[in-house]
């Protein structure tokens, strides 16, 4: 198969270097542009000056065969992205009537005046392909210049991200002499270096499929990759690397989908009407909030309490003053009691705790920042795990979230079929 097509994503806005924004535009691009052939070889952001502009086109059209540009495409004097592309390829300004007519009709809509400089959203470079914008004024145009293609896209993500997926890609698509599929596994409860250790033959003779792995959040994901003909194709190659994959790692592997761990643990707990409720000291809600993103968890999930002070988790959960006074609040008689307590207040089938230390203070000698107890209670038993986890604040809460998730979704795997 012919290779990649070299692609350079160029974002234009003084914002975006002074780091007001981030660059989701360009996140966005590079995760398609492979589906259709395309590799992004280049990431450059330029301000809002011609001058800087024009050399960083130059230069990107030097070692790529297609440009794509977000922002500058506004109706204010700043906005120059356009004019410079144009002056660049020798091209004028013509204006496209379409384009004049639904800017207009974007303001009556609003029943707003539409100010003069707008008008200049419609002037776009001679003998482009024009890409409608049908969630904002600015349209987007394509310039083909001999073998090398620039594109141009306003900056905006409601904007662009619709544009892009509904025109650009589709003109690649007919374009591409292959295609690339990908699938992406999620990995919780095995370290990447373990992870990378059971399937390291797997990884060293790839060809196609590749194998990437990569780390994130306290979890590790799988890219795995076809150059294909055709999606059937594609998915014939990965699923026999997936399969194997599957078989080497169990069931750390949560996910062949690329969704997130609340998402399978939250529809594991509704396809098994699997009632559950919280108590969180050191999440602080975290927990709870994570679950709650699930659409119709409301089915099973019936609450939470926060607990952060002894004095709420005595009064108000019920945990004992003998086992916080002998214990502690941070230990796994404190956590077993937890879970216990709100699974019987809340009249849920499972019960889930979580007590910990996430720093910066609060630590001793026997007890270091990081420690964290996350029990489970059914109606039989309470089983407790302790984690020892590492970083700062936010890592630790999140990781303990993360870990309250996989003893849930593990828990259902062994006893729900």
């Amino acid at each position: 198969m012919d290779e990649f097509i070299k692609a350079e994503i160029l974002a234009v806005g003084t914002e975006l270097l002074m780091g007001q924004i981030a660059n989701t535009n360009a996140q966005h691009i590079s995760a398609r542009l492979p589906e259709v052939g395309i590799g992004v070889y280049y990431h450059t952001v330029v301000g809002d000056n011609p001058s800087r502009l024009k050399d960083c086109l130059e230069l990107a059209l030097k070692r790529a065969d297609v440009v794509i540009m977000t922002g500058g495409l506004g109706p204010t004097k700043d906005d120059l992205t356009k004019e410079t592309i144009a002056e660049f390829f020798g091209r004028k300004l013509v204006l496209h009537q379409e384009s004049l007519q639904k800017i207009e009709a974007f303001f009556n809509k609003l029943n707003r005046t539409m100010t003069e400089n707008n008008k200049k959203q419609a002037f776009l470079p001679e003998g482009s392909l024009i890409i409608e914008n049908n969630n904002g004024t600015a349209p987007g145009c394509i310039i083909e210049d001999g073998k090398k293609v620039v594109i141009m896209l306003p900056g905006p993500p409601k904007e662009m991200k619709p544009m892009f997926d509904e025109t650009v890609i589709g003109y690649f698509s007919k374009k591409a002499s292959f295609k690339i599929v990908s699938r992406f596994l999620r990995i919780f409860g095995i370290g990447e270096s373990a992870m990378e250790e059971k399937i390291i033959d797997l990884i060293d003779g790839q060809s196609n499929p590749t194998i990437a792995p990569y780390a994130k959040d306290g979890e590790v994901t799988l890219r795995i990759t076809a150059r294909c003909n055709n999606g059937r194709e594609g998915e014939e190659l990965i699923k026999p690397v997936i399969d194997e994959i599957r078989n080497r790692l169990g069931d750390a592997v949560y996910s062949i989908d690329n969704e997130n761990l609340e998402e399978v643990t939250g529809k594991l707990l509704i396809k098994n009407n699997i009632s559950i409720s919280f108590a969180e000291s050191c999440t602080g809600g975290l927990l709870s909030s994570r679950i709650t993103e699930i659409p119709g968890i409301s089915a099973v999930f019936s609450g939470s309490m926060v607990t952060y002070s002894n004095e709420i988790k005595a009064g108000c959960l019920g945990v004992s003053e003998d086992t916080l006074n002998t214990h502690g609040a941070v230990s796994s008689s404190t956590a077993k009691e937890m879970a216990v307590n709100i699974r019987k207040q809340m009249n849920t089938k499972l019960g889930v705790s979580v007590t910990g230390i996430a720093g910066p203070g609060g630590a001793t000698e026997n007890k270091p920042i990081g420690l964290v107890y996350v029990a489970l209670a059914d109606e039989n038993d309470v089983a407790c795990t302790e984690l020892n986890l590492w970083g700062d604040r936010n890592r630790i809460r999140n990781n303990t979230v993360l870990n309250a998730l996989d003893m849930i979704r593990r828990y259902i795997l062994k006893n729900y079929k």
